[in-house]
């Protein structure tokens, strides 16, 4: 069982995390093994209430976007949504398309189709003024755009930038711009879809209807130090759900004059809460005498009518139990406790006074889950809560529309949806709509999660599964014909590499092909085709070569370029390519040559004796899978195979087999090596296994089942 790794841990990494979060000490190693070991991030593991998503008003810009689109609404602009043709695209573009339609705005919609290029062009610019647009909101795409924007300055047309792309040093002239990682973000997570900036902004706009939106709210609480004869104010100010202001004063009994203090002005025009306004005031005048009258509002009275939970506790009881506190997110004070009853206080009027904004957020998070799996976004941090929500959307409300009739093409539409995970998502669902704006057809797409004639949608569905055949198809097709080709390329790059340069490559197919590359050949892998006088290509890698450090060492000398370690696209002009060709093969010395078999890496090691049933649900703690957070992988030595059988109706052929494990007998699948049976596998051996956990699912029955990696 060699071509694994077990990464040694200790105890004493283990058992602080055990004690702290009351865990057991397999997760426990899993967490560490993983680098999980800091409580602001094994809190998204272990918890998923939607209040610890970050607040929208968090991101730069957010409060002028949401007043610049009231004004639009106010003055009868027209606006015109903006997206990209990815997954990514096409969902954000449906979310904030279907916001501005809510609030009764004239909107229009965009997104790349055919050859057109990514991102706003001037042409599209030209196309919208003449319908009198005078507001354009750009979605997952933006932040380069510097030459489009500036001519759409010229045309007295507004330009707010939503995107999550990293910007260049220079920024665009838009009016505004919401990306997280723009220099004067102070956003706490920077790696969001942009799916879930254009959901940001649609949950900020519907917060504005609401009656929080812009009024300032002031925390107000007092606390006795009898030691030093003294007290202690602290105020903390909040507008729109975000701390903006907090100050600490000591009063000194006898000594401390209220004009000598801060306070009484810094509560001035707000509405005041303390947890306990009686007791609070009854303070207050102890100190200054009964002259003194603040207009305080009790919290607690207020919050247990809709948070029962809360009844007859005290700050104190509430604080110790915070769990922000206990994830060491934020220091353990009341003033923190208060504010975050409040927020949840806000949370609960919302959800029961705003029905039908709190659907249409349920109905949004089904597409930002899409989204953050579609573009590769790493599953830790809000990124995790965005994707359970979407998931438990759907099976709780069903998917939305124009979701529900492409379930039902695809054939996953099965009572509760309860087998529906973050793989089903990834692997069924999004390489469909990606299909259409890889074929140039996006907007059928848009369309269909806009649409509102259910016969269209059904219609749309089809059309999109349709393209997704053919994209499948393409991709077959050009693999084959150019077989010959890739096989040489891989020797003129000394096994290091798969490198195909064809015309007959359509060019939204560019990624595609080169992870068919990779995948027949087991090695890195890069396609290119043209368009006009420009080539296009994708790189998809694995092992030890990064995909942009790869395009970095080539300098300023792409149009544009750019992706994820092991994903990237590319642009450059055609009288470059055999500089680009000569370019890669210099590099070759500097890329490490195929290693055969890639290392597994195993999360934890379970004795057969020590398995319990209960390990499956680690499954619940770990989903969703993704991007930095990939599937569980256990290792067991000498485990029972009592029972095998070769499953399947055509080659190659699957195992269904069979082990104990301990005081649990645990069904699994070997796919594809069915032929295995009675040769090198047999009946009452022991085994050393390398499995992942999964639930199978089967007319209503689900069972827990191991897939065997290696055995």
């Amino acid at each position: 069982m060699e071509n694994f790794i077990k990464k040694p841990i200790t105890k004493e990494q283990i058992l602080p995390l055990c004690k702290n979060y009351e865990i057991d000490q397999i997760l426990a190693s899993i967490f560490v093994r993983r680098g999980i070991t800091e409580g602001k991030d094994i809190l998204y593991y272990l918890e998923d209430d939607f209040r610890f998503t970050h607040q929208p008003f968090l991101l730069p810009n957010m409060e002028d976007a949401v007043e610049r689109i009231l004004q639009a609404k106010d003055e009868e602009e027209k606006v015109l949504i903006f997206g990209d043709s990815d997954v990514d695209g096409i969902t954000s573009t449906a979310i904030l398309y279907n916001q501005l339609k809510n609030m009764g705005i004239e909107t229009y919609w965009k997104v790349p189709c055919g050859d057109e290029p990514y991102g706003l062009t001037i042409d599209a610019v030209k196309e919208y003024a003449q319908k009198d647009v005078s507001l354009i909101i750009t979605v997952d795409c933006g932040i380069s755009c510097f030459d489009e924007v500036a001519f759409a300055n010229k045309n007295g047309i507004d330009v707010i930038i939503t995107d999550h792309h990293n910007p260049q040093e220079k920024l665009p002239e838009a009016i505004l711009i919401i990306d997280p990682k723009i220099e004067e973000s102070t956003y706490p997570f920077k790696d969001i879809s942009g799916a879930a900036v254009a959901f940001k902004l649609a949950s900020a706009l519907r917060y504005s209807s609401t009656d929080f939106y812009s009024s300032e709210i002031a925390i107000f609480d007092i606390t006795e130090d009898l030691q030093n004869k003294s007290y202690l104010i602290k105020c903390l100010k909040i507008k729109n759900n975000v701390k903006i202001k907090e100050i600490s004063e000591v009063i000194e009994i006898g000594k401390t004059s209220i004009y000598d203090l801060k306070f009484p002005q810094f509560l001035q025009s707000t509405m005041i809460y303390a947890w306990d306004a009686k007791n609070t005031k009854d303070i207050l005048r102890q100190i200054f005498g009964s002259s003194i009258d603040f207009n305080i509002y009790d919290l607690h009275s207020q919050v247990e009518k809709l948070i029962p939970s809360i009844k007859n506790k005290s700050l104190f009881e509430l604080q110790e139990k915070s769990l922000l506190t206990k994830y060491q997110v934020e220091e353990k004070s009341r003033i923190n406790t208060i504010y975050n009853i409040y927020i949840s206080f806000c949370r609960a009027i919302y959800i029961s006074k705003y029905p039908e904004l709190y659907k249409e957020e349920r109905y949004d998070l089904q597409l930002v889950a899409l989204s953050s799996l579609a573009d590769i976004m790493p599953m830790k941090n809000e990124n995790r809560i965005f994707v359970k929500k979407g998931i438990e959307s759907i099976k709780k409300d069903g998917p939305r529309p124009g979701l529900a009739e492409l379930f039902v093409e695809l054939g996953i539409s099965t009572p509760g949806y309860e087998n529906l995970n973050s793989l089903e998502m990834s692997w069924k669902i999004n390489p469909v709509l990606n299909s259409t704006g890889r074929l140039g057809h996006p907007d059928i797409a848009v369309k269909l999660l806009l649409s509102e004639d259910s016969k269209e949608r059904v219609i749309l569905a089809k059309a999109v599964i349709n393209l997704n055949e053919e994209r499948k198809n393409l991709v077959l097709e050009t693999a084959y014909r150019v077989q010959e080709k890739a096989k040489e390329s891989i020797a003129e790059h000394q096994n290091k590499l798969c490198l195909v340069v064809d015309s007959s490559i359509k060019q939204g197919l560019t990624g595609l092909f080169a992870n068919k590359l990779m995948s027949d050949f087991n090695l890195p892998a890069i396609a290119i085709t043209f368009s006009d006088d420009i080539c296009i290509g994708s790189i998809r890698s694995k092992g030890s070569l990064i995909a942009t450090d790869l395009l970095n060492s080539f300098g300023d000398f792409f149009i544009n370029h750019g992706g994820h370690n092991f994903a990237a696209g590319f642009s450059f002009e055609r009288s470059k390519l055999d500089a680009f060709l000569q370019g890669i093969k210099e590099r070759l010395p500097q890329i490490a040559a195929n290693s055969g078999e890639a290392q597994i890496i195993i999360d934890a090691e379970i004795p057969s004796q020590y398995f319990t049933p209960e390990v499956f649900d680690m499954i619940n703690i770990f989903e969703p899978y993704g991007s930095e957070n990939p599937e569980l992988t256990f290792l067991t030595k000498s485990a029972n195979l009592f029972e095998a059988e070769v499953k399947g109706q055509k080659l190659p052929y699957s195992l269904k087999m069979n082990f104990n494990m301990g005081k649990v007998k645990v069904p699994a699948m070997l796919w594809n090596q069915g032929e295995r049976l009675n040769n090198d596998i047999i009946i009452n051996h022991n085994y050393d296994i390398i499995y992942k956990i999964s639930k199978n699912y089967f007319r209503g029955n689900t069972t827990n089942q191991f897939e065997i990696i290696k055995i």
